[in-house]
C-alpha cells in the first residue's frame, strides 16, 4: 500500500549547495499533506552521514555541489540504501549527462527552473512507481541510443519477446506500477516482476532507463 495513501508522509531529503533554491523547494514540499522533509545538506558528504540517522524515501539531489557533488553521491546512495529514490537536480539540459545519471540509478531527472508541483510530481511518482519520465529523460534516452549503436556492446533490437512479454514492456514504459500492471494482464505482481527481469536478460538492458530505450530502438513504444 502505498504510503501517501495511508495518511503516512513521504519521507523527503534534499542536497543542494543553493540555499535559496534549497529553502524554496522545502518550502513548497512541505505545504504538501503527504511530504514530510526529513534532512537538508549543503553537498553529498554531509548528506551520507545524514542518511546514517534518517532514512528518506526520496531524496532530491544537487549535481554541482563543493566537496562531494551529486555524480558522486548516487553510486553510493544506491549502493547503501537502495531503495531510497533520488531525483537529480540540475541547472544544465545536458542529455548524456542524463542518460549517464539513469544507468546509475537515478529514478527522475529535473532541471532546476522545474515548477514545484513538477518536482513535488516527480517525488510522488518515483515514490509509486520508482520513475518518472518527462520529456527531457525521454529525449536523453532516445540520444542516447545514437551513440550506443554505434559501440559493440550496444542492444539487440532483435531479441524476441513473446506478445504477454511486449505488453508488459509498454506498460512500464506507460508508467504503471507493479501491481498496476498485474491487474491488467490478470497476473500475480510477482509474475510480473519475473517477466520484467527475464526482459532485462532478453534485452541486455540493466535498469528500466535501459529497458525504455530498447523500447524506443526496436519500435515498442513510439519516439515522440
Amino acid at each position: 500500500m502505498k504510503k501517501d495513501e495511508t495518511g503516512d508522509a513521504i519521507k523527503v531529503a534534499i542536497a543542494d549547495d543553493h540555499i535559496l533554491f534549497r529553502t524554496g523547494v522545502k518550502t513548497a514540499l512541505s505545504m504538501k499533506k503527504d511530504i514530510k522533509m526529513v534532512a537538508e545538506a549543503d553537498n553529498g558528504m554531509q548528506l551520507l552521514t545524514l542518511l546514517k540517522h534518517v532514512q528518506p524515501d526520496v531524496i532530491l539531489l544537487d549535481i554541482q555541489m563543493p566537496i562531494m557533488d551529486g555524480i558522486t553521491t548516487l553510486p553510493e546512495i544506491k549502493k547503501l540504501y537502495p531503495e531510497v529514490k533520488v531525483v537529480m537536480l540540475t541547472m544544465h539540459n545536458d542529455h548524456s549527462m542524463i542518460s549517464k545519471l539513469m544507468e546509475l540509478g537515478a529514478n527522475a531527472y529535473l532541471t532546476k527552473n522545474s515548477d514545484s508541483e513538477v518536482i513535488y510530481e516527480a517525488v510522488k511518482t518515483v515514490f509509486q512507481q520508482e520513475y518518472y519520465f518527462n520529456t527531457l529523460t525521454n529525449k536523453a534516452l532516445i540520444d542516447g541510443l545514437r551513440v550506443k549503436r554505434q559501440t559493440e556492446n550496444a542492444m539487440p533490437t532483435d531479441a524476441k519477446l513473446t506478445d504477454k512479454e511486449v505488453t508488459i514492456l509498454k506498460l512500464m514504459c506507460e508508467e504503471k506500477s507493479t501491481k498496476e500492471i498485474a491487474d491488467m494482464v490478470d497476473l500475480s505482481p510477482r509474475t510480473v516482476e519475473a517477466i520484467r527481469d527475464k526482459l532485462k536478460t532478453k534485452t541486455g538492458a540493466k535498469s528500466m532507463a535501459g529497458l525504455v530505450m530498447f523500447a524506443v530502438k526496436s519500435g515498442i513504444i513510439e519516439n515522440k
